[in-house]
């Protein structure tokens, strides 16, 4: 072969647009602005996202906020590859879109799965990047009628750093959960659970759920409506242009009900914070624990 064609395809190779270890990724994209009511860009994206072969899994407005929404969003051939991650690895599969409405205009923003599936999974995404990439762009191109941009935001993270994601040096990762509470069964821990998010308790509401009883797990998407200790009180601190990040899980597999622990999750989805901001919401972790572990009673 040429040398000079031997250089040229090594050039290529090296320099193509492949994720590399050390590449940053952001929690977000921002998708586009809708021109419509609030109510329409819901109904659109779920049409299209429906339309592209994901369920939708619910939605709601965060603080009881009618200019913020969440939606939850899945799909069976995701669900597959994230139940290979035995320890709360179900928690991936489900994506986010938010939409935060400004002046008579509606930001719709979507959840970077690549971000989240790098945070979730860990070393356990190796085999799977090549199916997760694909779903990521089947994601965002579901939603190309409200917009193209993707342009990132929420901060940064090195890939090999969302892996193995903690704050700062003792703080908990993805693999240290908290513990809510353990049942005699599977399906005890799912009765008690649906009973009191039915009955609205501790001021919660439930978003979605996910119910994989092959598998016996099941996750539930919890709104935090409590005025002094929910939404309304961390996310204008820590920002509500992550509106995608909510709402907040419980994971239920087998007998044992656990959630990410706070110190984890809100960092994770606010990787921009700084210690002091932090500071600022230092009881929420707790606060969200006391709220979902009240719905495991």
């Amino acid at each position: 072969m040429n040398q000079k064609l031997i250089c040229l395809l090594a050039i290529l190779f090296f320099t193509s647009p492949v994720i590399t270890a050390d590449e940053e990724l952001s929690p977000y994209l921002k998708v586009g602005t809708y021109k419509g009511s609030m109510e329409n860009a819901v109904a659109d994206v779920k049409s299209q996202l429906e339309n592209a072969g994901f369920d939708v899994l619910g939605d709601y407005a965060p603080e009881n906020n009618q200019k913020l929404h969440a939606l939850a969003y899945t799909r069976v051939d995701l669900q597959k590859i994230c139940l290979t991650q035995k320890d709360r690895g179900a928690l991936a599969s489900i994506l986010k879109i938010g939409f935060v409405e400004n002046e008579g205009s509606i930001t719709v923003s979507m959840l970077n799965p690549m971000y989240l599936f790098y945070a979730y999974l860990g070393e356990e995404i190796e085999g799977h990047e090549g199916n997760l990439k694909k779903i990521a762009r089947e994601a965002s191109s579901a939603l190309s009628k409200i917009g193209t941009e993707l342009t990132p935001f929420g901060g940064t993270e090195e890939i090999e750093d969302l892996k193995d994601y903690r704050f700062m040096a003792m703080m908990p990762r993805f693999e240290d959960p908290e513990e809510l509470n353990e049942f005699d069964s599977f399906d005890a821990g799912m009765k008690t659970i649906l009973k009191n998010l039915d009955e609205g308790k501790g001021n919660t509401v439930k978003v979605y759920e996910l119910i994989l009883p092959e598998n016996e797990i099941a996750i539930f998407g919890v709104g935090l409506y409590d005025t002094e200790e929910g939404e309304a009180h961390f996310l204008p601190i820590i920002g509500e242009a992550n509106i995608a990040a909510m709402p907040y899980e419980i994971i239920l597999q087998g007998n044992e009900a656990t959630m990410l622990h706070g110190k984890y999750r809100f960092a994770v989805h606010w990787p921009e914070l700084t210690m002091g901001e932090f500071m600022k919401i230092m009881s929420t972790p707790g606060d969200v624990e006391d709220a979902l572990e009240a719905l495991t009673e």
